[in-house]
């Protein structure tokens, strides 16, 4: 694919998310209170943190594109070694695992992850968006991950005593632990994942080049 094209896309991409992560800022809780935005309001959601996120990933991109264009390659290289090992590391497997963990809790009880309540104050245009995501393959070269959430969801625990999700509170400890490393489990497989596809396309694409 073309450098311009790229960019273009990676334009549009971070255009969107952060306009998606602006109106979800902006949604006026204190008119119709509700339980599920105390203490952290929207920001102790991973699907909205996951926003900012994409965000950041889909600008990182954007500019490693322009420098390319502009033959700025020595500054490319190094924002292209970031923008990397932050699909790899967070970007990929985070929004996979929401993406997924979402539709599959909401299609079973659609109360344990996104209450009725938040229909008369989300739109679900918003809704889909903030949780409904594609991401291209890009090359990655780390094999560490970061699950950064837990410890902000166990902190809004003891000072709130609310879970974040309603789900939480159907766990004894033993079994909120066995969900949490079972969640873990499943984002490392997702970032597994998403190094056998880059292997496939970008292996295929050297190989090629080399001819």
């Amino acid at each position: 694919m073309e450098i311009s094209t790229l960019a273009t896309y990676h334009c549009l991409a971070f255009v969107w998310y952060f306009f998606v992560a602006y109106s979800i800022t902006h949604v006026r809780t204190e008119e119709r209170p509700s339980e599920v935005f105390l203490y952290g309001g929207q920001w102790k959601y991973l699907t909205v943190l996951n926003l900012v996120l994409q965000a950041v990933f889909y600008g990182v991109s954007f500019l490693a594109d322009v420098l390319r264009l502009i033959k700025k390659l020595r500054c490319a290289k190094c924002i292209i070694s970031s923008r990397d090992l932050l699909f790899s590391v967070l970007a990929f497997p985070v929004s996979t695992f929401v993406s997924i963990s979402f539709w599959t809790l909401y299609t079973y009880n659609r109360e344990l992850v996104y209450p009725k309540s938040l229909d008369g104050i989300i739109p679900l245009w918003l809704n889909h968006a903030m949780v409904s995501k594609k991401h291209p393959c890009l090359s990655q070269r780390r094999e560490t991950l970061s699950f950064l959430s837990l410890p902000r969801v166990l902190w809004i625990y003891s000072v709130t005593g609310e879970w974040v999700y309603p789900l939480f509170a159907l766990f004894s400890p033993a079994g909120l632990a066995a969900f949490f490393a079972g969640s873990l489990a499943i984002v490392i497989s997702f970032y597994n994942f998403g190094e056998f596809l880059n292997r496939m396309i970008w292996g295929q694409s050297k190989k090629k080049k080399k001819k």
